[in-house]
Formats: C-alpha cells, structure tokens, sequence
C-alpha cells in the first residue's frame, strides 16, 4: 500500500452521469487525485439490492461502459486514479460477511435513507430484500476494502459512512487495529436540486441534465426548468433564494457580474425569465462543451474503458487479498485453518 492516504467513492451503473453527480462528488475526484491515492468503484453489486434481474444486469454492460466514459471526460485521470468493478473483487464477498456479523438489524433499519430508497424502487417496506436493507455494510466492506482514510460523497450518504466508522471501530476494538476510520468528505454543493424544482437531481425522476447532453437539449431543459411560481409576468418582482435557476447560475457562471445583474433585475421585476434562461443555458453550454470533447475523443478508443477496468480490478484484488488476510490474522481465523492443514498433511504424510 502506497504512503499517501487513501479515498474511496464510486457509482451505482444505472447509466450516463448528470450534473448532480458532478457538484455532489466529481469535482471532488478530480482535485484529491493529485494529492490521494484515489479508488473509484463501478457499484454494480450495489444495483442488484434493487434491481436484481437478468435484464437488469444486462443494461448494466452499456451503462458501465457511459460511467467510466464520464469519469474520463470531466479529468479523472486512470493513470492517478484506480477505477474498477465492485463484483471482480472477491474480496469484498467474505468482508461483507465478516461486516454482517458487527452491527445489528435495529441499526440498519433505523437508516432515514432506506425507506426512501426502497420508495424509488417500488418496494413496500414489508418486503424489503435483505441485501437492501445491508446496503450499508455492503459499502462498508467497499471503503474498506482498500483501508480508505477519506470518502466523498453526497449529503444523503453521510449516515451510510457513519456505519462504515462504526464497523471499522468494532472490528478494531474486538481483533486488534487493521482500519483506519474514515472520515467524510462532503462537497460545496453537496446536493443539485433538479429542473423540477421538487427533489435533488436524479435520473429516475426525469429532472436531469446530463454531462453528454448536446447543446440543444441542454437549452431545452433550461426552458422547461421551475422558477418563481408567482411570477407570472416579467414585471413582477421575483424570488431569487431558492429558485432552481439562479441556484445552477451561481454555480456554473462564472460571469458574476451578469448573475448579480440578472438577480437584481429579477428581484425588481425588470428581467423576464426567457432572458435568465438563456443565459443559464449559454453558461451551461460553455461548461459542458469540453467535457463533451474529451468525452467523444475517449468512445472512439476502441477499448480503452475495458483496459481501464481490467488493469484497476487486478490491482484492488491484490489490494483485497492483503486486507482480508489482515483481516483473518487478527480475527484468528488463519490459524484454524492452518493448524487444520499441518495435521491433515502429517497424516496423509506430505
């Protein structure tokens, strides 16, 4: 294991990467790469807690394949940074188990997180699969795994890390110190409403705009995005806190001259929206046009996502091999077999 402090985060392959994704964690990636050894996973384990079929596993190929393509073209560089495939590491199945056996089913279920995800899927709360409700010691086992020190993630994921802490300390506790207790990462921007205006961005919600749309659906979306819903003419004042639109510009314009400009004149009734829009759209455009480049330069490389994942699961299978032999050498689980090998050896006399 190399020196410097290690980071884990990742994503569920449910398909192509929006603009939540970048505020919430992305830009993160991209600046701790130089100064972390960064481990980036391709969750697809993850998926089966909600989305277990065979069709569902299909959809997954393409969508791990538009995931690492995103991953390239906002600057997550695999030449820095380890990206690989959560179900190629075997180590993860055996520290899940091991995970399982440290934290208790009232902690689990007491997760504000998992009614919600469970309402996403369209599952009722009576038939919760048991790997939904193991979510979190499932992710415990990924941030683990590669003894991370540091996790970005998302507002909504804090509690699910504070359970990866609260396993990493019993196991400490109880065998003698093999992890280090991770510590939270949260972005500026920890969560991006969507074009809706009622809940964060999320793909399954339809309110998204995503790191590959073209310039035209881009300034589709700008016009269909929620503002001030008492605003009904151009001449009466606006609301500018909270509104959705002016939220995206003081995050992705960089002229602040002009939002200071637009928010005055919304506030005092002297700037229509189709106006505010444009402008968004134009800035959004200005922000997604290299990372649409890069991203169209990276698909024509035949094969360059599978090389990337193939040559980082190799490395974080050595990784997990290392960990969970730390791991059954503290417990003591080495030595039962061990002991168990040397006698039936001398008896069968090898």
């Amino acid at each position: 294991m190399s020196e410097r402090k290690r980071v884990l985060t990742g994503d569920r392959p449910t398909g192509k990467l929006h603009l939540g994704h970048y505020v919430g964690s992305l830009q993160n990636r991209v600046k701790l790469q130089d100064e972390y050894d960064c481990y980036f996973l391709i969750a697809d384990l993850h998926m089966l807690t909600t989305r277990p079929t065979r069709e569902d596993i299909e959809e997954m190929r393409e969508n791990i394949r538009e995931m690492v393509l995103d991953y390239l073209a906002v600057g997550i560089d695999p030449n820095k940074s380890t990206i690989y495939l959560q179900s190629a590491v075997h180590a993860v199945y055996e520290m899940n188990l091991f995970f399982e056996m440290l934290v208790t089913l009232p902690r689990l279920t007491r997760l504000p997180s998992l009614k919600e995800m469970a309402r996403a899927a369209h599952i009722d709360e009576d038939a919760l699969p048991f790997g939904l409700v193991g979510y979190p010691v499932l992710q415990a086992a990924d941030i683990l795994l590669p003894r991370a020190h540091l996790v970005p993630v998302g507002k909504d994921n804090e509690a699910h890390v504070e359970i990866t802490r609260e396993i990493a300390r019993r196991f400490n506790s109880l065998y003698g110190e093999v992890f280090p207790i991770p510590e939270v990462m949260l972005s500026e921007v920890p969560t991006l409403v969507g074009i809706d205006g009622k809940a964060k961005m999320s793909k399954s919600l339809g309110n998204a705009i995503f790191l590959s749309d073209d310039p035209k659906t881009v300034e589709k979306k700008v016009r269909q995005m929620y503002t001030d819903p008492k605003r009904i003419h151009a001449h009466i004042p606006g609301t500018v806190e909270g509104n959705p639109v002016f939220i995206y510009h003081d995050i992705f314009n960089p002229n602040k001259d002009e939002v200071e400009d637009l928010k005055q004149r919304y506030r005092t009734g002297r700037v229509g929206d189709v106006e505010v829009k444009e402008k968004l759209a134009r800035a959004l455009n200005t922000f997604l046009d290299p990372i649409r480049e890069r991203r169209a330069q990276f698909a024509k490389e035949r094969g360059l996502v599978e090389e990337i994942l193939y040559l980082g699961t190799l490395k974080v299978r050595q990784i997990g091999e290392e960990t969970v032999e730390a791991m059954k050498k503290a417990m003591g689980l080495r030595g039962i077999w061990r002991n168990i090998e040397r006698k039936a050896r001398e008896r069968m006399g090898r």
